[in-house]
């Protein structure tokens, strides 16, 4: 068999100590949309808004969970997000404003790419697009 498999929608998702409150996070930062399912209250997507197409976030909410250490640590960064925005100077406010945090190392030495946290310490990108 060979070919590619099909798929309705990709979802990428993020282990969490509160999945609702970091899906509101990601909501507030992307303007997108929260939803939340009665079957599993620890499993919050968060998607594009209804008619525009994309990639959902879930937020899974898992006991003890601990936040990754990057660039060195105990607890790796496993994978992370990338946010390609026009201009990063511009998104920055917005990132700060919902409760990101812009991570003390930068490896970047053109500024392409600035590395933030998430409110629970996962890290994610801003890239010039």
């Amino acid at each position: 068999m060979s070919g590619p498999i099909q798929t309705t929608h990709i979802v990428f998702a993020l282990d969490c100590p509160d999945a609702a409150a970091l899906a509101g996070f990601y909501a507030t930062l992307l303007g997108w949309e929260v939803g939340t399912s009665a079957d599993d209250p620890g499993w919050v997507t968060v998607r594009p808004p209804a008619g525009e197409a994309g990639h959902h976030i879930a937020c899974q909410q898992v006991p003890d969970y601990r936040a990754p250490d990057w660039p060195d640590g105990e607890v790796p960064q496993q994978a992370h997000l990338d946010f390609h925005v026009p201009s990063i100077e511009d998104a920055e406010p917005r990132v700060l404003a919902a409760g990101g945090r812009r991570h003390p190392v930068q490896p970047s030495e053109t500024g392409s790419f600035v590395v933030y946290l998430d409110p629970v310490g996962h890290p994610f990108c801003l890239c010039r697009a």
